[in-house]
């Protein structure tokens, strides 16, 4: 998911599916081991870089350029109908368009399902209709072919404070803030949190 879009909506479907314990404890498992996954190979290698250089306390460009030209890969497809398409998914979303944005994910995950971002996009989706079942199978999907997105594990965290489950919540924002230590609202959000503990994994 992003901080980079608007969450300006109209009103959801009516049917909000709830996740249960044993859904929120199988992505996060998947959150925790993270680091032994390896991209899918549909990523470009040009992210690898940016990757290493984002991590960095103190990297020499502007740790935003970096997020950007990384969101930039992520949004970008050889395919133009695809990048056509995802482009006016983000447009609707921001529009409050949701329906029409929803049509346009499905069909691109349908049709490109190795792109980790159309799942993203789909999850955020999910996110701010309050759909947070869907919203996590979206967010494993993505993170099963790309374990470094930053997005998508801080999305996990915001549904897990949605659901109450904050030590999961801090867990995860502290996953994020390996891959991009430059997310200053996660380290809010884990002061906030304080040392909640966590429950114990199914």
């Amino acid at each position: 998911m992003s901080n980079h879009m608007s969450t300006r909506t109209r009103t959801a479907r009516a049917a909000r599916p709830q996740p249960s314990a044993a859904t929120i404890d199988k992505v996060f498992a998947l959150v925790l081991h993270l680091g032994e996954r390896r991209p899918a190979s549909t990523l470009p290698r040009r992210l690898i870089p940016l990757f290493r250089e984002l991590a960095l306390p103190e990297p020499e460009r502007d740790p935003d350029d970096i997020e950007d030209l990384i969101w930039a890969h992520w949004i970008a497809h050889k395919d133009l109908h695809a990048s056509s398409q995802m482009a006016a998914a983000i447009e609707a979303i921001g529009a409050g368009a949701l329906d029409l944005a929803r049509a346009m994910l499905d069909r691109l995950v349908e049709s490109e399902p190795r792109w980790a971002e159309a799942w993203n996009k789909r999850a955020t989706l999910a996110f701010i209709e309050k759909r947070d079942a869907d919203a996590l199978l979206d967010i494993e999907q993505t993170l099963m072919l790309e374990p470094r997105h930053f997005g998508a594990i801080s999305g996990f965290g915001q549904i897990c404070l949605r659901h109450q489950r904050f030590a999961e919540a801090r867990a995860a924002f502290q996953v994020a803030l390996r891959v991009n230590p430059h997310l200053l609202g996660l380290h809010e959000a884990i002061e906030e949190i304080g040392s909640t503990p966590m429950r114990e994994l199914h």
